[in-house]
């Protein structure tokens, strides 16, 4: 209770001395009311999603469970704190919503309060639709946490609490201004990893007070945890920090606010490095201040505005892209222009790495592992990293053509790569079993065979999610708002690589799916899925009206051209391209035929040998028993 009071003290301190924080942003004073009201508001939802999405990380993850599926008593015991704490998680959203609308219509409270005026800003204004969804996120995982007794089912509402903590960070003040997808990305990691660094930390608190020895395992476990948020959240942070306020902001309040964040960050480290050997009941306590402390500064960072945005006016193009693209296109620029993303930047080079530690790990165990394999895993990352952070990437929100580029290679050509690669055969190998505590292999284990991925991974859903998203995004008006929003257009990006992967694994994968499908019935599903790609291509070319028409007159790139014929140009780049990697999933999947076909005939030809082996053996017996 003390560091709740000491970081809500910080945030208040910061409030009232922040002196005209709405002036700069052209919107009215909504009055002392909203403005102290919301912060305070803010931080209790920030800290009550934090303590149950922390809290089912650790159920999840940390407290040893059971090999049956089931929690044990100290996972139990850290669901139902996810649980209470999701409860006052949707309390605070549910006040967060009419505080959110007064701030964007620049009303009080009272005003905002009628349902005309609350309906008509949430409407208009996308943060109040952003805490409305935190509502419904809330809602859900308090309902999934309290009951459960499995452990699918932790994770289940720990993705949905993820889900829930991104939405108000991704359409706040990170989201405004040049730079602005830079610091989105950087707040995708940032957010999740402090929620659960500072959750975790209070399950673990009331794991040490309800055991007088902890278990070295659980505490092992937390301590890993805890210094993997601890990178993620210093590093994330600061690439943030320094898009927010630019090196001539650094000396405002705002970046003196950050650099409070960043020692109180620092001296949460220290601790954490401090901790073997320590009591850790002490540890944590002083862990959970500094951390709630920090908790309290991040909030009144979005109470502050932020120096980039006042110093720095953004162009038409900042505002949407969060950069220019006043230069064409060219060779050059496309292949060695570089705009990293940083969300699956990160990814790509995370995944390499990983698998060829696991590779090192089994040739030293003296296990082979074919080459093939590897190498489209690196390929196929380097295609997500060349459609995602080169310039192609960077361009390819300024026309439909090089948008339609990326596309393919992400939807298309990328996840053929990656399901070639077997990665989790490659992780079912390396991990090691556990006889006790389940580990890493069980819960990837546990995670295959979920209804969940078995659902996902019937051939219908597949397929439909596969050719079906081409047609509900882009002949809808979903394609022209999700190109509107940072968050929104790498959501899609994220989308078609999943999804591409997802139909790959189904048809071709050489990891195994939990539905084994005969090869003739993936041929037949391929075959079903190829027309709807060149239907899609020559319904594009065809069409009379530019999509996304509004977007892109925003944009008004003077290089862009005759908009309707690079929309054309961009149909026929997914007819013509959509047909390479289905072929190269036909002679993939007739290739895999094959070798299936060959080991049953040599499992055939061994049977066949030891029955041979058997009858002659009886023969022998029967003519010794005569003599």
């Amino acid at each position: 209770m003390a560091a709740v009071v000491a970081g809500l003290a910080l945030l208040l301190a910061v409030v009232a001395t922040a002196g005209a924080v709405y002036t700069p942003l052209g919107t009215a004073d909504p009055g002392a009311l909203v403005t102290f009201g919301f912060a305070v508001v803010r931080f209790a939802a920030v800290a009550a999603g934090a303590g149950g999405v922390g809290g089912l990380a650790f159920a999840a993850f940390v407290a040893p469970g059971r090999r049956d599926g089931k929690l044990s008593a100290d996972s139990f015991a850290a669901a139902r704190f996810a649980a209470g704490c999701g409860a006052c998680w949707l309390a605070a959203a549910i006040a967060a919503v009419p505080f959110s609308a007064a701030v964007a219509a620049g009303l009080p409270l009272g005003t905002v309060l009628r349902p005309e005026p609350l309906l008509s800003t949430i409407g208009a204004a996308e943060e109040p639709k952003a805490w409305l969804c935190v509502v419904v996120v809330a809602a859900i995982v308090t309902a999934l946490a309290w009951p459960t007794m499995a452990w699918r089912t932790v994770v289940l509402a720990l993705v949905l609490g993820v889900l829930g903590l991104l939405a108000p960070a991704m359409v706040g003040h990170a989201s405004v201004g040049a730079g602005h997808d830079f610091a989105t990305d950087a707040l995708f990691w940032h957010v999740p990893a402090a929620s659960i660094w500072l959750g975790a930390l209070l399950a673990f608190l009331g794991y040490l007070r309800r055991t007088r020895r902890p278990d070295e395992l659980v505490v092992r476990r937390y301590h890993r945890l805890s210094w993997i948020c601890f990178v993620v959240v210093l590093s994330s942070g600061a690439v943030g920090g320094l898009v927010a306020a630019r090196p001539d902001g650094l000396l405002s309040r705002y970046g003196l606010l950050l650099a409070v964040e960043v020692v109180l960050l620092g001296a949460a480290g220290t601790v954490l490095a401090a901790a073997r050997g320590s009591s850790p009941r002490r540890v944590a306590v002083v862990e959970v201040l500094l951390l709630m402390l920090a908790t309290g500064g991040s909030v009144a960072l979005t109470v502050l505005v932020p120096p980039s945005f006042a110093n720095h006016p953004a162009t038409v193009q900042e505002t949407i892209l969060g950069y220019r693209l006043d230069t064409p296109p060219s060779w050059q620029r496309l292949l060695f222009e570089w705009r990293p993303d940083l969300v699956l930047g990160p990814v790509a080079v995370l995944a390499c790495v990983l698998y060829l530690l696991g590779v090192r790990r089994l040739r030293r165990r003296g296990d082979a592992w074919p080459v093939g394999r590897a190498i489209a895993w690196l390929l196929g990352w380097l295609l997500v990293l060349a459609a995602t952070s080169s310039g192609l990437a960077e361009y390819s929100p300024g026309t439909f053509s090089l948008h339609m580029v990326t596309h393919m290679a992400l939807n298309m050509f990328a996840p053929v790569l990656l399901v070639l690669g077997g990665p989790v055969t490659l992780a079912l190998r390396v991990l090691p079993a556990r006889s006790g505590v389940p580990g890493a292999r069980e819960w990837i284990v546990a995670l295959l065979h979920a209804p969940v991925t078995r659902f996902l991974a019937h051939p219908a859903v597949a397929a439909i999610l596969f050719a079906g998203s081409f047609y509900a995004l882009y002949f809808s008006d979903l394609f022209g708002e999700a190109m509107l929003f940072h968050w929104s257009h790498e959501l899609m990006r994220v989308h078609f690589l999943a999804t591409g992967y997802l139909f790959a694994w189904v048809v071709v994968g050489t990891d195994r799916t939990p539905r084994r499908i005969p090869h003739l019935a993936r041929l037949g599903v391929l075959f079903a899925v190829m027309p709807f790609h060149a239907f899609f291509g020559v319904i594009v070319m065809s069409k009379q009206t530019v999509l996304a028409a509004t977007y892109y007159h925003y944009l008004a790139l003077p290089w862009a051209g005759d908009l309707l014929a690079d929309q054309r140009l961009g149909g026929g780049i997914a007819w013509a391209s959509g047909e390479i990697p289905l072929v190269v999933i036909v002679v993939a999947l007739l290739v895999q035929w094959s070798r299936d076909d060959e080991r049953r005939a040599r499992r055939s030809d061994r049977s066949g040998e030891a029955e041979f082996d058997a009858y002659n053996a009886m023969l022998a017996q029967l003519a010794e028993r005569r003599r």
